[in-house]
């Protein structure tokens, strides 16, 4: 039986409910996989690495950007509770089938509004960081990606953590999208996206979390089972 660990950020301020939605796509991942037990364990739980982390097997990083929690942090981690024999492969922000399936449902989006891509437009939102430029590196390229697959008039990134600010964006009307490029419904997405977009008069649609699609179970299902390690380099994506 071969391993798997799902990891994720999880909500230090509350643990349990990000720990067991985490464990729900867990067993959903597993359900793609023959031959393979699929665990789950979030930063936020001291002990959960170390309990998920027997034997040997791979860690999938359920985050949007390749930067330092995959290539510092969790190997870190992992070395802490003594799992020498797990491999970290690339995250699920940097899977070109994920941007692939984006751009799916933001033209499943067009198409269910009737709304004309030629006239349209979207917003992707970012969580960014004014420490590193990976995070938004990843969003302007899926944003780019999304734009040349679909022929929307306008797309691009807007972020909490960094400019610029989804509060500020200008410009969405009601015939726009508004993506979360967020792996679950956590704080940010139920809290802090529908806040920003109202102060920024946003006018459009709000899709649910990018995360949350029926179809990203069998998606990751296939990264685990392709077992590609995280890449050297910090980020392979730049905008365009």
């Amino acid at each position: 039986m071969r391993q798997a660990v799902i990891v994720a950020h999880g909500q230090p301020s509350d643990p349990a409910p990000a720990a067991a939605d985490l464990a729900a796509l867990a067993q959903a991942v597993e359900g793609h996989l023959s031959g393979w037990r699929i665990g789950s364990a979030t930063l936020a739980e001291p002990e959960a690495i170390a309990r998920e982390t027997g034997g040997d097997g791979v860690i999938y990083p359920l985050f949007m950007a390749g930067g330092w929690f995959t290539r510092v942090a969790l190997p870190g981690r992992l070395a802490a509770a003594g799992a020498v024999g797990w491999q970290v492969l690339e995250p699920f922000g940097c899977d070109p089938g994920l941007h692939d399936l984006a751009a799916a449902i933001v033209a499943e989006g067009l198409v269910a509004r009737q709304m004309d891509p030629g006239r349209s437009r979207l917003l992707l939102a970012a969580h960014g960081s004014f420490k590193s430029p990976v995070p938004s590196d990843i969003a302007r390229h899926v944003a780019g990606r999304i734009a040349a697959r679909t022929g929307l008039a306008r797309a691009e990134a807007g972020f909490i953590d960094q400019s610029p600010q989804l509060a500020h964006a200008t410009g969405f009307g009601p015939d726009s999208l508004c993506l979360p490029f967020f792996a679950a419904a956590g704080g940010h997405v139920t809290e802090d996206i529908p806040k920003a977009l109202a102060q920024a008069g946003f006018q459009g649609h709000l899709l649910p979390a990018l995360g949350l699609d029926a179809r990203v179970p069998a998606l990751i299902a296939r990264a685990i089972a392709a077992g590609q390690p995280v890449c050297a380099a910090e980020c392979r994506y730049r905008a365009g």
